[in-house]
């Protein structure tokens, strides 16, 4: 494995924690539970292979308009006890980012979220950015509306507008890195979910059918082997 080759941006989609559950006849709580440990470990990887930015999908806002929210109120919950271990941020000098649509989520989650922020905010190791009730259409549509009020007040002029400065407006801009180098799909699902629409132009995909509770270091390898196989284009066509 060549260090110099590692990707420096890291994205998750943890996916197939109910399926993991569901196949071994437990509830769909313990499919959380066991993936929210996946992540612990996951976090760890990224710290000791020297990853700089971790994002990682919670759930998609998308969520909200399903039948049985309280599948939700777990998730979060368990995000809250994830959120809430700061003494492990603080020692492996993890830096906290949340980013998505705060409005639906209870306002002690709100606070907490803020509190773990502002805590490991001059943190310089990873970055592991969580993505709570987010979308990536969402994220997109607030960059437009902050430079529309720009545009309004007279701050920017309408041919100031370009990609830079969209990239400057995402939510993700809260990272050194705001694009992931590679992308990372759990549970067999070919898609990305309406998830860093934006930011995942360039980035290169790997999915595995490993429900995200069994995704561990042998898997976590694998997608780097296969991310330092492939040659990045941005765009480009064959030469």
């Amino acid at each position: 494995m060549r260090r110099e080759a590692m990707p420096e941006h890291v994205a998750v989609i943890m996916d197939g924690n109910r399926r993991w559950a569901r196949t071994r006849g437990l509830p769909a709580v313990a499919g959380y539970e066991a993936g929210l440990r996946a992540l612990k470990g996951m976090v760890q990887l990224c710290c000791r292979w020297g990853i700089r930015v971790l994002t990682v999908f919670a759930f998609s806002s998308d969520n909200w308009l399903r039948p049985k929210v309280r599948f939700l109120t777990v998730r979060i919950r368990l995000s809250v006890n994830f959120v809430s271990n700061l003494m492990v941020f603080s020692r492996d000098n993890i830096r906290f980012s949340c980013i998505g649509d705060p409005s639906k989520l209870p306002d002690p989650v709100k606070e907490l979220i803020t509190y773990a922020e502002e805590r490991t905010k001059h943190n310089s190791g990873l970055q592991l950015i969580v993505a709570v009730s987010y979308s990536g259409k969402y994220d997109i549509v607030q960059a437009c509306q902050s430079i529309a009020l720009k545009v309004k007040d007279g701050v920017i002029e309408p041919e100031d507008i370009n990609e830079f400065l969209i990239e400057q407006e995402l939510q993700t801009n809260c990272a050194e890195i705001p694009n992931p180098d590679l992308l990372i799909r759990t549970s067999g699902e070919l898609r990305v979910s309406n998830f860093l629409l934006w930011q995942l132009a360039y980035t290169e995909l790997y999915f595995t059918r490993s429900h995200w509770p069994d995704f561990g270091e042998t898997e976590f390898l694998m997608a780097l082997r296969s991310f330092q196989q492939r040659q990045r284009r941005y765009g480009e066509g064959d030469s």
